[in-house]
């Protein structure tokens, strides 16, 4: 293993976050710690079959890169930023009460449960959680109307994520 690959490697693990790296190969052990605050450390041993290291080879030690900001910001990010926080306090947050998929619908070919303007009374089916080849119907614990659906149709969903927000008056 070259100094290029070894640089290139520390690279490689820089960016992916992880916070050390064991590699033995033929008679070379590369171990590659990183750290938020400190240096990156590396130490390359040569390594003969069976025997103590017999050279150890300090790497070119490098500060973790920065993330940079990219030049040209969406203008959705400007959007946001510009815009202010709407204030969802006045809202009640409908939660997932377990883990799974989310679907809007009872089956791809009928019409979504609820959507943004519907009027919802308490045990109306709000959507469905897929679990274990289960379909879990999750119901209104409230009487409102729908303002906003926090999730996409057929995404993962974890426990107590937010599903919907009601507007109960």
């Amino acid at each position: 293993m070259d100094l290029k690959e070894i640089q290139n490697l520390i690279k490689f693990v820089a960016k992916s976050g992880a916070s050390e790296v064991k590699l033995e190969t033929g008679d070379v052990k590369i171990t590659i710690r990183t750290g938020s605050d400190e240096k990156e450390t590396t130490v390359v041993q040569q390594v003969p079959m069976g025997g103590q290291p017999m050279q150890q080879m300090p790497v070119q030690q490098q500060q973790p890169a920065a993330p940079t900001q990219p030049a040209q910001e969406s203008a959705e990010t400007k959007e946001k930023e510009t815009k202010p926080e709407e204030d969802t306090s006045k809202y009640i947050t409908v939660k997932s009460p377990i883990i799974g998929t989310f679907y809007r619908k009872p089956s791809p070919d009928k019409p979504v449960f609820a959507e943004v303007g519907t009027t919802v009374k308490e045990g109306d089916v709000l959507c469905v959680i897929e679990a274990m080849k289960l379909f879990n119907e999750i119901e209104s614990e409230v009487s409102g109307k729908i303002v906003k659906v926090l999730v996409d149709d057929s995404s993962p969903v974890e426990f107590d994520q937010p599903l919907f927000l009601v507007d109960p008056s």
